[in-house]
């Protein structure tokens, strides 16, 4: 069975978090900080960022700030610290799509993306197979 990619996501700073994008139908570059993920948007097109507000060479949202200026009309979900509100204000007043804790759960990762990316209504790639296998079974 063939999944088709929808669309094209950077991550940056989100070990942990990367794999509970697995499920959805995008393809999924990871990397850990704002220097790597410069190179990474030079040389490939992406439909959304999904970044830490702090990552280890550029904390207090500067990647975010500069990615913004760079790339006004990328959809960008911005993870800010668990009840930091300067930083969920920061982020919103930069223009961030969305904004999430860190403790968010997976699901509610899963879906904010799926919803920025217009995906809300496309089907988990477990779902596919799912699907596919039961239909292989009939």
């Amino acid at each position: 069975m063939i999944v088709l990619v929808k669309a094209n996501v950077l991550t940056v700073g989100l070990t942990g978090r990367h794999s509970d994008l697995k499920e959805l139908p995008v393809r999924l570059v990871g990397v850990e900080t704002g220097k790597q993920a410069t190179c990474s948007l030079k040389n490939e097109r992406f439909d959304s960022i999904v970044s830490n507000w702090d990552l280890p060479d550029m904390t207090d949202g500067v990647f975010l700030k500069k990615l913004r200026a760079f790339k006004p009309n990328i959809p960008i979900i911005a993870v800010v610290q668990s009840g930091d509100k300067s930083q969920e204000i920061a982020a919103r007043s930069m223009g961030a799509s969305a904004v999430l804790p860190a403790d968010a759960s997976d699901e509610l990762f899963r879906q904010t993306v799926a919803d920025i990316l217009g995906l809300g209504d496309v089907r988990s790639i477990k779902e596919i197979y799912a699907v596919a296998e039961e239909a292989e079974e009939r």
